[in-house]
């Protein structure tokens, strides 16, 4: 089944930014379960069956959304490490855009962790694509003697919770929005480890 029925239109494509803009503002702000297919369509000032010309109900919006969201993510980070000069350099330019994607977009991160309750398959799916493309990366720096012979799969998953958490404490709890000074302190911790 279809996600989303894509528009062929200027007009069309601007209708499906106002849906997604608004669900991604109310999943973050209400929660899925709290948001009805009325207010996504209320706050993006659009009739309600404007909604399903281009989705079947809300679970395929919210699905659409962190697929849509999650893939600009991993296209910003590999833009953005394009020019890094070895593996260590990436993982900094890959935290530091990550932050900064997520206070742009601080609702993708609140339904990604919604995602657990909503469709636990697309919770596991979005982080295992993270890990993937990880693991590629780490096995290469591994095998250029730029990384310590860790697990690449476990070694994916401590990093990313690195970042997910250091996103937490940072734009959802204190809600910062400059995080050179964050950055430089975790790349410290991947650097050097936390143990004398």
């Amino acid at each position: 089944m279809e996600l989303v029925n894509e528009p062929k239109t200027k007009r069309g494509m601007e209708t499906l930014d106002k849906i997604c803009m608004a669900a991604e503002e109310l999943f973050s702000e209400k929660g899925y379960y709290d948001t009805g297919i009325t207010d996504i369509v209320t706050r993006a000032g659009i009739a309600q069956g404007t909604f399903y010309i281009y989705f079947n109900d809300k679970k395929s919006v919210f699905v659409y959304l962190i697929r849509k969201l999650g893939s600009e993510l991993k296209e910003s980070i590999r833009a953005n490490i394009r020019v890094s000069k070895d593996r260590y350099d990436e993982e900094y330019m890959g935290i530091k855009t990550f932050l900064n994607f997520v206070g742009e977009h601080i609702g993708l991160f609140k339904i990604v962790w919604q995602a657990q309750f909503v469709d636990p398959e697309l919770f596991k799916e979005y982080y295992e694509s993270f890990s993937k493309g990880y693991v590629k990366n780490i096995k290469k720096a591994q095998t250029k003697g730029e990384m310590n012979d860790i697990d690449p799969v476990i070694l994916s998953y401590c990093l990313i919770g690195i970042a997910n958490f250091t996103a937490l404490k940072f734009i959802e709890f204190d809600n910062k929005n400059n995080y050179e000074e964050v950055v430089e302190e975790v790349m410290k911790f991947i650097k050097n480890g936390a143990f004398v």
